[in-house]
């Protein structure tokens, strides 16, 4: 009798261990967390307000952020010392293409057992912020804090969180990746260099001939200096520290020329940093997670050099 009366405790013990397990899962799963506590060199202004653009109930892009946040997705079978990936949308610099860069990417990592960050950073602008060129720069490096010092909350391994940049967002992306060091606010000792970077019909260079010119308006005002230019050109910024980089291009792609991640990685090669370079030769620009020609093979390239390099 005492036997059966264990048996059915245990079982009832397991069973509120499981229910509480998925309560903390779905809890965790569905937070939207603001990034900073206090914006740092933010100003305020009372006639700039979001604008999410909404089809089916689904907020398709975003402009004019005030708030940053992070919006947590975690794999259904979630497992110690998971690898995770912080999710640059792009837009221009102009809005966020938070659905097809955001949201289904990170839909996507969790369906190979990754952890996934969609970032919603702050767009440059003189109204909010004291220097528009590196508002985006500080919500990217406290993301990156900010998750490697939680890591643990969400089973995450600190020593493998990597990011990815759709276009602009790549253009952030990749600055973060060559700047991650730069004392852009007052932050925490923890590191903000990512161990890895996805690179997604990015916009990289800064340069006239070759860069995305709304990305560079947007970014660094309508006459930047060429020393500025030359900051912002995250080529020219690569060195042997720079992490491990997948980059993936369209030849075709008139919006953001391939010769922006050409270059990049030509800048990782010399620096002997891990590199790999897809360029497909049809895709255009902005193809997501891939919907046309040969581009929509980009993800099961991705997928194994993340399989290559253990973080799946």
């Amino acid at each position: 009798m005492k036997t059966l009366k264990n048996y059915h405790w245990n079982k009832a013990l397991l069973i509120l261990a499981l229910f509480i397990g998925i309560t903390i899962q779905a809890q965790t799963q569905n937070q939207i967390i603001p990034l900073w506590d206090k914006i740092p060199d933010e100003i305020k202004a009372s006639d700039y307000k979001e604008n999410e653009s909404i089809t089916d109930g689904k907020v398709q892009s975003t402009s004019l952020v005030t708030i940053p946040t992070l919006s947590v997705f975690l794999p259904a079978q979630s497992k110690p010392n998971q690898a995770a990936v912080l999710i640059f949308p792009g837009g221009g610099y102009q809005h966020l293409a938070i659905d097809k860069e955001g949201t289904k990417v990170a839909q996507w990592f969790n369906s190979l057992g990754i952890a996934a960050f969609v970032v919603k950073y702050r767009l440059p602008s003189d109204k909010i912020m004291k220097n528009k060129n590196v508002g985006p720069l500080q919500d990217a490096q406290e993301a990156v804090r900010y998750v490697r010092q939680n890591a643990a909350k969400f089973n995450i391994d600190p020593t493998k969180i990597g990011i990815m940049g759709f276009s602009a967002g790549g253009h952030l992306a990749s600055t973060l990746a060559t700047h991650y060091d730069d004392k852009v606010y007052e932050a925490s000792k923890i590191s903000a260099r990512p161990d890895f970077s996805l690179l997604i019909y990015p916009v990289i260079s800064m340069q006239n001939d070759i860069t995305h010119k709304g990305s560079q308006v947007s970014l660094l005002g309508n006459k930047p200096s060429q020393e500025l230019l030359d900051s912002f050109s995250n080529e020219k910024k690569v060195n042997a520290q720079t992490p491990p980089t997948f980059l993936v291009h369209a030849t075709d792609d008139t919006v953001v020329l391939p010769e922006n991640s050409i270059n990049f990685y030509l800048a990782l090669k010399k620096n002997a940093v891990p590199a790999e370079l897809h360029i497909y030769e049809k895709g255009g620009h902005g193809f997501g997670l891939g919907v046309k020609d040969t581009s929509k093979f980009w993800t099961r390239d991705c997928e194994e050099w993340l399989r290559t390099h253990g973080y799946l």
